[in-house]
């Protein structure tokens, strides 16, 4: 019976590793170090990402940035510091440098993964009828906004058949608020030869509850669009948990 070398550890590390809390492990890995990662291969493999906690995730993400070392306190670590899985994959370089143990080898391979997420999402939903892909659409929004620490205005052009052709980020912003210009909105708009647009932007708090300046800039751009013969569809607010839409909220 040949061996399963699918798992087998590298003889060499990526990427360099000095950034990892412990104290390097000189010469060959320790069997028990090695039988751990299998053993976290194999459940993630045989189970999927419902057979792993959160800090065992991260573990098998850290193991090939770090190659000889324990990777669990350092995943344990950057846990407590940012929250959860998301908020660690999609927390900014500067953010993850400042956690002890964590160096460019690891923030290269968490911005990979986050990279990698958004990227799928997003082929789910480019050049769609946006009726018929709703669900990956808010997916999408979702994968790329709910755990940002700092705002985020980004604006979904449609064409006349409101197929989406165009994903652009327009301002970032605070922990509460993002600067919004109408004006540019609206320009943007016309020089993709858009027809319709759908607003989102995220609340770093988590609750999706619009604020007093969150409707008004709405208002404003849907009263610069319809000038123009653009349809403002919905502006969509991304939370942690759940979204909230202007079009079925009464606000538009």
């Amino acid at each position: 019976m040949t061996k399963d070398n699918r798992f087998s550890e590298a003889p060499l590390p990526f990427f360099d590793t000095d950034e990892a809390i412990p104290v390097p492990i000189e010469g060959k890995i320790p069997s028990y170090m090695v039988d751990h990662r299998k053993r976290l291969r194999t459940r993630f493999m045989d189970g999927g990402a419902a057979a792993l906690p959160d800090y065992e995730m991260l573990e098998l993400l850290l193991f090939r940035a770090i190659a000889r070392r324990d990777v669990k306190p350092l995943a344990r670590l950057m846990l407590d510091t940012l929250g959860d899985f998301g908020r660690v994959i999609s927390a900014a370089p500067e953010r993850l440098a400042r956690i002890n143990g964590v160096g460019e080898a690891v923030i290269v391979e968490l911005k990979l993964v986050e990279a990698a997420a958004q990227r799928l999402a997003r082929a789910r939903v480019m050049q769609r009828h946006i009726v018929d892909s709703w669900d990956s659409v808010l997916d999408y929004c979702h994968t790329t906004m709910a755990h940002r620490e700092t705002e985020q205005f980004r604006v979904l052009f449609l064409d006349r058949r409101n197929v989406l052709i165009a994903d652009e980020e327009q301002a970032k912003g605070t922990v509460d608020h993002v600067p919004v210009y109408p004006r540019e909105v609206v320009k943007r708009a016309l020089e993709l030869n858009a027809s319709a647009l759908i607003l989102v932007h995220n609340h770093p708090s988590g609750d999706p509850t619009p604020s007093e300046p969150d409707i008004e800039m709405t208002r404003q751009i849907s009263e610069a669009a319809a000038v123009l013969g653009l349809t403002l569809h919905d502006h969509i607010i991304i939370g942690k948990e759940r979204e909230l839409s202007f079009r079925a909220s009464g606000y538009l």
